[in-house]
């Protein structure tokens, strides 16, 4: 294994590369506006996150993990109107085990203030999506209200994972370490997480495949939740990969597309 793999998984100039470096920036930003005592200080920092297992095996949820995201890199624009709390309040009604909110500004259109309004509407666990390379957005994450992390293997060496897995944990934060293939899930897996998404959207590309998921779902040991993130559109999958062995289901763009994304996933539910 060379630091090459670590440090830049999909070579110079990817859009891994380009997010990850301006996300450099916008802590070195962030760090001089606010400080730790600062985000310590928040009205969220000292309540106690909900459980992720708790509510992503409850039975009367879905195991759906329902994103709210207005752009990609890969797509653009995906919707620009969508209210976040009218959103989000509609994927709890509707069943979702948990909520996922973009805070990439740049590259994602996410926002703090997104996080914040999914938090004061909704009382079942919000993951704060986003590249997370510096503890220092772990204390955001737990300030902004948010009950999970996602610690992304292709952008962090095992040693990051090990560590900010810890630093989430004495947090009181759950932990979600999203891998793409064998050798992401092999070198990275430790005590200091929860659960494991597998990404099905090749991050070279943006090509998906929901085949990645059913390759990788027996490599994962039974000891972490299971996660199968992107390139979930038919609601005969999600039984699919329940039977495999999953226990929550990342859906983000297949409702944000619509007009409606309280709606589709009403519909999406009722044919499960």
């Amino acid at each position: 294994m060379n630091d090459r793999n670590l440090s830049s998984p999909l070579g110079v100039g990817s859009v891994l590369d380009k997010i990850v470096l301006r996300k450099k920036e916008e802590i070195a930003d962030a760090k001089r506006l606010i400080s730790v005592h600062d985000l310590e200080q928040s009205v969220y920092f000292n309540r106690t996150p909900y459980s992720f297992k708790e509510f992503l095996l409850a039975e009367n949820r879905t195991g759906i993990i329902a994103e709210f995201k207005r752009r990609s890199p890969s797509k653009g624009l995906i919707n620009g109107v969508a209210d976040v709390a009218e959103v989000t309040q509609a994927y709890n009604q509707a069943g979702a085990s948990a909520l996922s909110v973009l805070t990439d500004v740049d590259f994602f259109g996410g926002k703090k203030d997104d996080l914040l309004a999914a938090r004061a509407a909704n009382e079942i666990p919000i993951l704060r999506k986003d590249f997370m390379i510096d503890e220092y957005q772990i204390l955001e994450a737990k300030a902004w209200g948010a009950d999970i992390i996602l610690l992304i293997a292709a952008i962090l060496t095992p040693q990051q994972i090990i560590d900010f897995g810890k630093f989430a944990h004495n947090l009181g934060l759950n932990v979600l370490l999203e891998v793409h293939n064998l050798e992401e899930l092999e070198r990275s897996i430790c005590p200091n997480v929860d659960a494991i998404g597998v990404n099905n959207r090749n991050l070279a590309d943006f090509t998906v495949d929901i085949q990645t998921s059913f390759n990788l779902v027996n490599k994962i040991p039974d000891e972490f939740l299971k996660i199968s993130e992107s390139a979930i559109s038919d609601p005969k999958i999600i039984k699919e990969l329940k039977n495999a062995g999953f226990n929550g289901f990342l859906i983000g763009e297949n409702f944000m597309k619509t007009e409606n994304p309280g709606a589709a996933i009403k519909d999406f539910v009722a044919q499960i």
